[in-house]
């Protein structure tokens, strides 16, 4: 503990963002490049170095936060590097892309602001590229067994890279023609550059990890012939199946998937298109759901230009203080928060019949309404109350003709032939079913990610891709040394 008294005379400051009208021109990350190192150590400072630290059981990779906070306060980065990789492949993608739930769990929260280790977490990745501190680890000596891995999405990149490290020839399949997963297509260049996956990737390479590009396994290559030329696999291919929307008039033209307009914004930004087939410029937009895929959206369509832009959550607006009785501390509480691109569409106005930024809150919607062409021209909706029973009078009516759902995801798509081919077993809602020890029903298949835990966050799947790794690991050789951070069971901490 560096500062006994940090957390008492420092208070938090976390990286400025650009100003809205600057960063809306562009695509570039929303932070002003070089202002987190200034302020970054002083911040560390306010770490308690707790006796029982829960920031540890709120993070699923079981980060060790008070110990590189500490270094960081002191400046020594090459030892704060050696203890945030020693628990994070990729603490560049969870220092930009994770919601922090450690910071919810942080001591100094239950009364005050939490320490910024999210901020602390960037801060540590990006000196460490800076000055060295992350070469690659290719393996002293290999152990003849082959291991596939599909989907190179956090949980593929994370189990490949343990795996290869620990003597393995790994191949990882991707289905698009780069590698990332959502990281790539579906995530925004103004949450994550895509240079920061690509120096992984050559890392990644130059440890002996093998990908192979626009293979769709089930289709370009049988499951079960990749099954008998590889020791193991690994089904790391994410939750895909988007959810729908059953209401009538969801057969109306302009009405998208958000995946289905996200991956062409990125492709824009990738040089591959010229402008998106799908853009929102001149348009009235409406998204359908209140999450981080929704908040992308927003930010995107703000970038296009959109005449006007519009977010519908079903939810009420949450408070801006934690409910201590409702979702007490340690716990990751629903609160009012202002991302990036609700910031941006507050101050741009974006969407005048929102009740705060561009959100609607408490809002389901009813139908949708096309002109005699069959494009999508209004939205009916009518305000729910907590259990989303509609309330009298409340219904309205939005002008719209570009509709994006960003609904969440069931599980993985199946439609590639992938999990009927191997005979892989599944749950009631669509996941891949696995034991303990993240095996499949057949055997030397493994299933890890939201394949099979569902929807989640980044750093759920960056813990699975290092636990699954010391599963395959385990049978491949009868033993591991692996860190396996959590268990195919284990859930964020709820009441």
């Amino acid at each position: 503990m560096a500062d006994p008294k940090g957390f008492m005379t420092t208070q938090r400051e976390e990286w400025r963002r650009r100003p809205v009208e600057e960063r809306v021109r562009d695509w570039d990350e929303v932070y002003v490049p070089g202002a987190l190192l200034p302020i970054i150590s002083k911040q560390a400072d306010r770490c308690m170095d707790c006796g029982v630290p829960f920031c540890h059981d709120a993070c699923p990779l079981g980060n060790l936060i008070p110990e590189w906070n500490d270094l960081v306060s002191r400046e020594d980065w090459r030892a704060a590097s050696d203890r945030l990789h020693a628990t994070n492949n990729f603490p560049e993608f969870t220092g930009r892309l994770c919601p922090a739930p450690c910071e919810a769990g942080c001591v100094l929260a239950i009364n005050q602001p939490a320490v910024t280790i999210k901020n602390v977490e960037c801060a540590i990745a990006d000196r460490a590229w800076a000055e060295g501190f992350a070469p690659p680890m290719p393996p002293e000596r290999l152990s003849g067994r082959t291991v596939a891995v599909i989907g190179s999405g956090p949980t593929g990149l994370a189990a490949a890279q343990q795996l290869t490290r620990a003597g393995h020839t790994v191949a990882v399949y991707e289905r698009d023609d780069r590698l990332g997963g959502l990281m790539r297509y579906g995530i925004p260049s103004f949450k994550m550059e895509k240079h920061h996956l690509e120096r992984r990737l050559r890392q990644m390479r130059a440890e002996g990890t093998k990908f192979r590009t626009s293979v769709t396994v089930g289709r370009d290559v049988g499951a079960a012939e990749l099954r008998a030329r590889y020791d193991a696999v690994v089904i790391a291919t994410g939750a895909t199946a988007w959810r729908e929307l059953q209401v009538p008039g969801r057969e109306l033209e302009g009405i998208h998937q958000a995946m289905e307009y996200l991956p062409l914004a990125n492709r824009v930004c990738e040089g591959d298109l010229a402008e998106s087939p799908m853009s929102a410029a001149g348009r009235h937009v409406v998204i359908v759901g209140g999450g981080d895929t929704g908040a992308d959206c927003l930010g995107t369509a703000v970038r296009e230009r959109a005449a006007s832009v519009t977010q519908l959550d079903i939810y009420a607006q949450p408070g801006a203080e934690r409910d201590e009785d409702v979702e007490p501390w340690p716990t990751y509480p629903k609160v009012y928060r202002l991302s990036a691109a609700h910031e941006e569409a507050r101050d741009l106005e974006t969407a005048p019949a929102a009740h705060a930024d561009a959100r609607l809150f408490a809002a389901s919607t009813l139908r949708f309404a096309g002109d005699e062409g069959g494009h999508v021209r209004s939205l009916h909706l009518v305000e729910v109350d907590a259990a989303r029973r509609p309330l009298p009078g409340s219904g309205r009516t939005l002008p719209v003709d570009m509709v994006l759902l960003a609904l969440g995801f069931s599980g993985p798509d199946r439609e590639d032939g992938l999990i009927d081919q191997l005979g892989v077993a599944t749950e009631p809602r669509g996941t891949i079913s696995r034991d303990a020890g993240f095996a499949t029903n057949v055997p030397g298949v493994f299933a890890a990610g939201d394949a099979a835990r569902g929807q989640s966050l980044i750093v759920w799947a960056i813990a699975e891709g290092r636990a699954v790794a010391a599963a395959v690991d385990r049978y491949l050789t009868g033993s591991s040394q692996l860190p396996t951070p959590i268990s195919p069971y284990d859930r964020p901490m709820v009441v």
